[in-house]
């Protein structure tokens, strides 16, 4: 029986199993065999090899390199064995009607119908099945698996940003609801008091007149008792008729207000509008959008088409430079948008109206940036002695620095992908990881100055696309820095900015030509031309697509103005 461990090479590497030396493990020893004899049927590590050569110089012995024909592991017997369903029973028949292994509880449960159910050892006829093309192509369908996990991955974040986005829509909704309640109380106020106003003075107007006609008539009384007995007769004739005059002028105002109207104030509550409020379900409807979207990696042939364009000045009162670089753009998956300027030596948030909400100092000139996180990007800096990453965060609405590595060479472009880094330095593409440690070297162009200029990774990271601006080519590398082909054009001069959408588009800018192309997936050929100088273009320097808004942001030099394409 041959003898066996579990062992691990390299850390997160998966575990196999490996035989131990036989004479070794009698003794309690675990040691990896690098032997086995045929003769013996057992293992041997190279100190016991030397002793059984010793004593059995004529036996047969497989080293390592032979090990094809070392024996199965009990484990990999066992494991293959095992029946899926009655993982304590062992496939022991094969039903030929299903095609499908059997222990003898499926045997009895599920093929006692069957007529072709016969023992493994009786189906196992003719040359044996060519398992190393199976292994192909399990690696082939692991590899197709872990696209799909990572775009699963990937949309668990969108989904999370989606959520956290629609609590503030509805936090925004109910505020607006409260702001119209606020108006609606205050006009409700408002008519309150206006009648309490109206009312006052007709009550006021009242005690008025009351109050006047006793005075006069309080007066004439006392003036009566004055000339009463002396003998004026011109003085009573007058003080007769006054006399006369004020008090049917109030016994008529006695009468008009014999019956008295007591005026009150009610509040009647608008019962329609309180019983449509109740009726509602919610402040709104949540509603599930579902779109397909063909898995990273997947060919994508759409070519997008120009509906409109607009234009937004990103300038800022603190800017202090005239000239204005917009070097690179970003657009993060909760639709923040990030945008590097170069000359201020600043990246600048934009809200979804595209006005500057925020905004973060660099040491020195940003020259790319690509997304880390949903709140996060990575933005090269770069100028004579500096050559760094600077990690920029979004954190309640302000940027916010972080870590930074720095590197010996320049930083021109920068693209994400699996958790590795890709960094141009002008003539060479580097991987690193996101510590900063250099995993290889992936491509190299010494032909001259700018000959890699930026780059992108497809959303699978199975292609890069490196700009070479000196030649004006766009250059498709496998991911071990394989060239797999080189775009050329007389409509592309001086390639600058690339960017890659999440369906597989590329968007290329050509800055002296003043156009945008966008090329097939595998960057092979062009499939259009989206915008020239005819349509506002003057020497684009990046470019990004907003998947969320169907547009194309557009950077320029020497412009402060940033364009944005809409596009279907």
């Amino acid at each position: 029986m041959a003898l066996f461990s579990q062992s691990t090479v390299g850390k997160g590497s998966d575990s196999f199993t490996d035989f131990c030396c036989s004479p070794c493990l009698e003794h309690k020893i675990d040691q990896w065999a690098e032997f086995y004899c045929d003769n013996c049927l057992k293992f041997y590590c190279a100190k016991c090899i030397n002793l059984h050569g010793q004593l059995f110089g004529k036996h047969v012995t497989y080293g390592r390199g032979d090990t094809s024909k070392w024996p199965v592991s009990k484990e990999v017997e066992d494991f293959i064995q095992k029946c899926d369903l009655h993982e304590d029973k062992r496939l022991e028949m094969f039903c030929n009607d299903h095609s499908q292994l059997c222990c003898t509880n499926c045997a009895f449960l599920n093929h006692r119908q069957c007529a072709k159910v016969v023992l493994i050892s009786e189906s196992v006829k003719g040359p044996l099945p060519d398992l190393q093309q199976l292994s192909r192509k399990i690696q082939t369908v692991l590899v197709e698996l872990k696209k799909l996990q990572n775009y699963w991955d990937t949309n668990m974040q969108s989904l999370q940003v989606t959520y956290n986005k629609q609590l503030h829509e509805i936090g925004q909704t109910r505020q607006k609801i409260n702001t119209i309640l606020d108006e609606i109380e205050k006009t409700t106020l408002k008519e309150l008091e206006d009648k309490m106003t109206s009312l006052k003075a007709s009550v006021n107007t009242n005690v008025d007149n009351c109050s006047k006609l006793q005075n006069e008539l309080t007066r004439l009384r006392d003036t009566i008792h004055d000339i009463v007995d002396k003998g004026k007769a011109e003085l009573s004739f007058i003080a007769s008729k006054k006399c006369l005059q004020k008090i049917n002028q109030s016994e008529t105002y006695l009468i008009e207000n014999l019956v008295q109207v007591e005026s009150s104030l009610t509040f009647q509550v608008d019962s329609d509008f309180q019983q449509q409020l109740s009726k509602l379900p919610g402040l709104g409807k949540i509603v599930v959008c579902t779109q397909n979207v063909p898995l990273p990696g997947a060919p994508d042939k759409k070519v997008l088409t120009v509906q409109g364009k607009s234009k937004y000045n990103v300038k800022i009162p603190s800017d202090a430079e005239k000239r204005f670089d917009i070097i690179a753009i970003c657009v993060l998956l909760n639709d923040q948008i990030l945008v590097a300027d170069h000359n201020n030596k600043r990246v600048k948030l934009l809200d979804h109206q595209y006005q500057v909400v925020g905004h973060c100092d660099l040491n020195a000139c940003p020259m790319d940036m690509c997304p880390i996180t949903p709140s996060e990007v990575a933005v090269s800096v770069d100028d004579e002695t500096t050559h760094e990453v600077q990690f920029v965060s979004i954190n309640d609405g302000r940027l916010v620095k972080g870590r930074k590595l720095q590197f010996i060479h320049p930083c021109f472009g920068i693209a994400n992908n699996q958790q590795d880094l890709y960094i141009t330095s002008g003539t060479a593409l580097n991987k690193y990881s996101m510590t900063g440690d250099l995993l290889n070297k992936l491509y190299e162009d010494t032909s001259g100055g700018c000959t890699v200029s930026m780059c992108a990774v497809s959303p699978s990271g199975d292609k890069i696309f490196v700009t070479n601006f000196a030649h004006g080519k766009v250059i498709t590398l496998a991911r071990d820095g394989t060239v797999i082909c080189t775009f050329t054009d007389p409509d592309l001069v001086w390639p600058r900015g690339i960017h890659v959408t999440a369906q597989g588009q590329v968007l290329v800018c050509g800055g002296r030509s003043g156009n945008i192309l966008q090329l097939d997936g595998e960057g092979k050929k062009k499939l259009a031309t989206l915008a020239t100088r005819s349509d506002g273009l003057y020497y684009p320097l990046s470019v990004c697509y907003n998947r969320s808004s169907s547009s194309i942001i557009v950077g320029q030099a020497d412009r402060a103005d940033i364009l944005v394409f809409k596009v279907k």
